[in-house]
């Protein structure tokens, strides 16, 4: 993607950026460094790194930053760099999803644009309530559904926006995995053992950490509003507090249908984000681990390969594709995608000016629907599969 320039002909400075979370041995927080890296668009000035002021100093020394501004607290953070003239101006939260609420609370109360992990609250009472700050907040937030940052779903996306697929019927997501399918969480495994507590995570485990990818990512494409489901959630491994299995089925605004799948605990499976899309006219299909080819098919002809970069792809993969075809682009390249477009949409509020139209990324009304869809999950599944409004 190219690099922003300012009228003049001058490079746009770089967004002093803040972190909340993501210290010494936190997965996410690494990713959004490196995907705020890739594109050269922000530098990394502060953070309150860990849960302690010792953890997040030593993480923070490890990271480069100055130790005036590796803060004990995500509270002490949002209030001494609002007051500096050189503070952040926008800030990160990789934090477990019960932090998230009170922490972008702070920073968008002080003007402070928020890029956040999701889900975007750990239940629906605190999405709403961070929905009505963000909406009278002077400031941006902006949710890391990453995958939604992919060249070949922006390509799919535009497919069905331009009528190609014709009246959608079909929307078929799944995300299984194998990573819990033993109890990990008992032997201290942090990732697991913040996933699998409801205090941290919410009431949804596999629906909450990779059921609302899935579910964002269809609703991405498609551009279809859910208007009710029925869920069979399940915890499959003894002990194990929160879900590792759900199914889905889902009713679209328009009587399109649809069916997700996710599972923590399908044994062989890594990463196998999926989405096929079907319509009137034609029907695609997508996977995560092969993210550089996209499958079109026009009813009553062949199958057609779309790769990024190559013949096929329309000018919406193609602002976001930064290496030529047949070199393979990937979930960083992905997660940098949504930095970059976040970045775009700061620096138009920054010069008062609107931000170009081709600027998309996922939104706090996004991250509101994601909680709303966990928490109808597990309503429904107490109903034993009855169907619920979301």
């Amino acid at each position: 993607m190219a690099i922003e320039a300012s009228k003049s002909g001058e490079r746009t400075p770089k967004i002093r950026l803040g972190m909340v979370g993501g210290g010494a041995g936190a997965f996410i927080g690494a990713v959004h460094r490196m995907a705020a890296r890739l594109d050269d668009q922000y530098d990394l000035v502060a953070g309150a790194l860990s849960s302690t002021p010792e953890k997040s100093a030593a993480s923070g020394r490890e990271l480069g930053l100055d130790p005036e501004r590796c803060y004990g607290s995500y509270e002490e953070m949002a209030e001494k760099e609002a007051a500096r003239p050189d503070g952040i101006e926008a800030v990160s939260i990789v934090t477990p999803n019960h932090v998230h609420f009170p922490a972008a609370k702070a920073f968008l109360e002080r003007g402070i644009h928020v890029i956040c992990d999701k889900p975007l609250t750990s239940n629906l009472e605190d999405a709403k309530a961070l929905k009505a700050v963000a909406d009278k907040a002077k400031a941006l937030f902006i949710l890391t559904h990453n995958y939604t940052g992919y060249p070949m779903v922006r390509h799919a996306r535009e497919l069905v926006r331009s009528g190609e697929l014709g009246d959608l019927r079909l929307v078929q997501m799944e995300y299984p995995q194998d990573w819990l399918a033993e109890p990990i969480e008992q032997t201290g495994q942090k990732q697991a053992a913040w996933r699998t507590d409801p205090k941290q995570s919410g009431a949804g485990g596999s629906t909450g950490d990779i059921g609302t990818h899935a579910y964002n990512l269809g609703s991405f494409i498609s551009g279809l509003e859910l208007d009710e489901l029925a869920a069979d959630v399940h915890t499959f491994v003894e002990g194990r507090r929160l879900d590792d299995n759900a199914h889905v089925m889902l009713r679209f605004k328009g009587g399109a249908k649809g069916m997700l799948w996710c599972s923590q605990v399908a044994t062989g499976n890594e990463n196998g984000l999926k989405v096929r899309i079907y319509g009137t006219k034609a029907g695609i299909e997508w996977t995560q681990a092969d993210p550089n080819y996209l499958w079109f098919t026009r009813l009553g002809e062949p199958k057609q390969l779309i790769t990024r970069g190559g013949a096929g792809a329309n000018a919406a993969a193609a602002r976001v594709t930064r290496i030529p075809s047949g070199h393979p682009e990937g979930y960083l390249e992905a997660f940098a995608t949504i930095y970059t477009e976040a970045a775009a949409a700061i620096n138009a509020a920054k010069a008062g000016t609107a931000v170009d139209a081709a600027v998309v990324y996922p939104t706090v009304d996004d991250g509101v629907k994601g909680v709303a869809f966990v928490e109808a999950c597990i309503a429904s599944s107490k109903q034993n599969g009855g169907w619920v409004k979301v």
